[in-house]
């Protein structure tokens, strides 16, 4: 008597298969979906709705001379920006902060990279970089002033000096960094110095360069508004002190926060261009 017929190998294996995987995969603990409190934008812009909050309550009870709350700041941004006096000085500032800031790095990423690639450099002027870097550079604003005058070309002098050396610190950095593995991998390759620069050492650094722009900015903002304390009437310094001199604290804050918005954006902004030229850089995945 004959017995029931058997599937062939191929088919067998493939029910074995079959059954194996999906016990695999009923084993493995589904994870539930993140629910909108656990999501990270809901921390990041949750904590400054209750900032603002917060200091919407409380700012009404402190005497406005010394304070204000966003409401009234609210009113005193649409009234200066209506009247033309917010883009015009804010259009002086960024004039400032343009032309410091791309000087800073036209000079910082070319020297940084030099000085990582030429010891004799590096010896010659690690000193006078260091040296300048830790000298508190308010107190040299006056001198800047004494030598190059009130206007436009101070206030970049000024700005060039508290952004450059972020740049070039960070580029030098990243550049000595570089890993001495890849760098033989690419001499047994035979490659010459361009594209050594091309295809390792310019990749490796482009995440610290982006890191040190990022600082840059940040300080090249308090340079612009302490050149404009210091200089002629102009920017968003002056506004500042226009105000504060009055003692219109809701105008006053209308800057500022002009300021932090514009810090904020320009990082932001770095962030998402450094993750599109470096994404295999652990900082960006």
């Amino acid at each position: 008597m004959e017995g029931p017929s058997l599937p062939d190998g191929g088919v067998l294996m493939s029910v074995v298969n079959h059954v194996q995987t999906g016990a695999a995969a009923a084993s493995v603990p589904v994870k539930p979906a993140a629910t909108w409190w656990e999501q990270p934008a809901f921390f990041r812009y949750g904590f400054v709705v209750l900032i603002l909050i917060v200091w919407e309550i409380v700012g009404p009870f402190i005497s406005p001379i010394f304070f204000t709350y966003p409401s009234k700041i609210a009113v005193a941004f649409y009234d200066v920006t209506v009247s033309g006096e917010l883009p015009y000085y804010l259009g002086q500032s960024l004039e400032v902060m343009a032309y410091g800031l791309s000087a800073s790095l036209v000079v910082g990423i070319p020297l940084g990279i030099a000085m990582a690639r030429f010891r004799r450099l590096d010896w010659a002027l690690d000193l006078p970089i260091n040296a300048l870097y830790a000298t508190p550079l308010v107190a040299v604003v006056p001198l800047l002033v004494l030598w190059f005058g009130i206007y436009l070309k101070a206030k970049i002098i000024v700005v060039f000096l508290f952004a450059v050396f972020p740049v070039l610190i960070n580029t030098y950095q990243g550049v000595r960094e570089c890993d001495k593995n890849m760098l033989e991998v690419a001499r047994s390759f035979r490659s010459n110095e361009w594209r050594m620069w091309q295809d390792v050492l310019i990749p490796f650094a482009v995440p610290y360069i982006v890191a040190g722009i990022r600082l840059a900015i940040g300080r090249g903002l308090i340079g612009m508004i302490i050149a404009e304390f210091y200089t002629t009437i102009s920017g968003l310094g002056f506004m500042i002190t226009r105000y504060a001199n009055v003692f219109e604290m809701d105008k006053v804050f209308v800057p500022v926060i002009v300021l932090m918005v514009l810090g904020v954006s320009l990082t932001s902004l770095l962030k998402w261009v450094g993750r599109r030229i470096a994404p295999w850089s652990a900082a960006n995945r």
